[in-house]
């Protein structure tokens, strides 16, 4: 009879009548809207450990954003394009290939910013003297400035231009700040920050808060990304780097000299309007305070360049992952050169064709890498891909250690260049909210090249029978990081 089974046999049939039934449901929920190497990598989780499996995907399964944020900026998009209905990409004076007209396009239906022509973009290699930079924008700034980096810290590097900021408040200048809850939250100083912030007149909020206390929870690594810098709507910046001393204030990068390399961009013109609407979007989404009145879209009256730009916004917030589908369109579009620089290098399916198709199909290809990266699961991930791009033909260059070569920015044949805060990995294009710009015409391609080439110089080619003869437990443990890299 049932009243005579034992207390630890019900216990015995309690928890395994829950392990069976957590991996029934689970093959009917977890594939949902899902790739299948993601919804696979959370199975096998799942049946391994079935009870921790399920808490794990219940923590970090769902990467979208609150309906809330979804839904405003879907709203925020479709004024954008109102907006600027007239600007079409026919109106552009470019004449290059069709297939660039066609990426224009692309980027304008999921993004919604139209290609402007009158760019200046200036490149900025130099860690430093990109902080200098933007020390001085922000030292001549009149009427506002608005900040937003994935991390910021207040140190030795940044401090000046911590400085001019609060110079800036205090003499009426509207200064808005905006960094990364968790990304800013994990770098040595924190504190300290919040302090130098709440000493001045700057007003500053924190981008997808993790506070439960507060009512702030979402998936933990959702994260804001962006890399941006508006002054008076004329001068913005845009690439890489974050807020930080390039060792990133950590004790052990110190002491065996790991740097971070970056690009930035300088840019005058149109497209700063554009990188202005990003920040204005992510400020309402923190704050619920609309900008609309200060941003003067498009009322150029000279033409600073000959460089034509176009914004793509990124991440959560949408419902296509417009940095992937830019980059695998471009990629297949190419004839002649693709050369991609990304820290972390770790593709879904339909951007992994897209590169080895290319190759096979006699384009040359180049992938510059870090020689040693910053993470550990992530750089094995990325290792584990090597092997299939060098037999495609791939050229892969790994920039030596111990810097990290953190630059994100591709060129395709001489006619297209894009750079800004993506990785080309999974996490960049479904779960960070990111920001590229598109860029072609006059010399950007060629200045993005010369860039390319002092990569080159300093770098060290990978040959496909060297990296097969690896360790064993090398490609084991590359093997292993690659799985976890779909668990999104």
């Amino acid at each position: 009879m049932w009243w005579t089974v034992s207390a630890p046999a019900w216990l015995a049939t309690a928890l395994t009548l829950l392990d069976f039934g957590i991996r029934i449901v689970a093959l009917g929920v977890v594939p949902g809207n899902r790739r299948p190497t993601t919804a696979m990598a959370w199975l096998l989780c799942i049946f391994f450990l079935p009870v921790p499996g399920i808490i794990l995907f219940s923590l970090f399964g769902n990467h979208r954003l609150s309906e809330q944020r979804v839904q405003r900026q879907t709203e925020i998009s479709k004024a954008v394009r109102e907006n600027t209905g007239e600007l079409n990409a026919e109106t552009s004076s470019y004449s290059g290939p069709e297939w660039v007209l066609s990426a224009v396009e692309l980027n304008r239906r999921l993004g919604s910013f139209p290609s402007l022509d009158g760019n200046n973009v200036e490149l900025q290699r130099d860690y430093e003297e990109s902080i200098r930079q933007m020390t001085e924008a922000v030292r001549g700034a009149s009427r506002y400035v608005h900040v937003e980096f994935y991390i910021m810290s207040y140190d030795a590097v940044t401090h000046e231009f911590f400085a001019a900021l609060k110079d800036a408040a205090a003499r009426g200048v509207k200064v808005r700040l905006l960094f990364d809850h968790i990304g800013t939250l994990r770098v040595k100083g924190y504190r300290k920050l919040l302090k130098e912030l709440e000493d001045s007149q700057i007003r500053w909020r924190r981008m997808l808060p993790i506070q439960p206390l507060r009512g702030h929870w979402r998936r933990p690594d959702l994260r804001n990304h962006r890399k941006i810098l508006v002054v008076d709507g004329v001068i913005g910046f845009t690439g890489s780097q974050n807020l930080v001393e390039p060792g990133y204030r950590k004790p052990g990068n110190h002491r065996i000299g790991r740097k971070w390399v970056e690009l930035m961009s300088r840019l005058e013109g149109p497209v700063v309007d554009e990188i202005n609407v990003v920040f204005a979007t992510d400020w309402n989404m923190e704050t619920d305070e609309n900008l609309e009145q200060e941003l003067s879209l498009y009322e150029w009256t000279s033409k600073p360049g000959d460089i034509t730009c176009q914004v793509v916004p990124s991440g959560p917030g949408f419902t296509t992952e417009n940095n992937l589908r830019l980059f695998t369109s471009l990629l297949y579009s190419a004839s002649e050169r693709i050369s991609i620089t990304s820290p972390y290098f770790v593709p879904d399916d339909s951007l992994l064709y897209a590169i080895t198709t290319a190759a096979q199909r006699g384009v040359q290809v180049e992938l510059f890498v870090s020689e040693r990266g910053d993470q550990f699961l992530v750089d094995h991930a990325q290792r584990s891909y090597y092997e299939g791009l060098l037999e495609a033909g791939i050229r892969i260059w790994q920039y030596p250690a111990p810097l990290v070569l953190h630059a994100k920015h591709f060129t395709v044949d001489s006619d297209v260049a894009v750079l800004g805060s993506s990785n080309m990995d999974m996490r960049s294009f479904s779960l960070n909210l990111e920001v590229s710009m598109m860029m072609f015409g006059g010399d950007i391609v060629e200045k993005m090249r010369r860039i390319e080439d002092t990569y080159r110089s300093l770098s060290k080619e990978l040959i496909l029978e060297e990296w097969k003869n690896r360790p064993v437990w090398q490609r084991y443990v590359d093997n292993v990081a690659r799985l976890t890299a779909t668990l999104q």
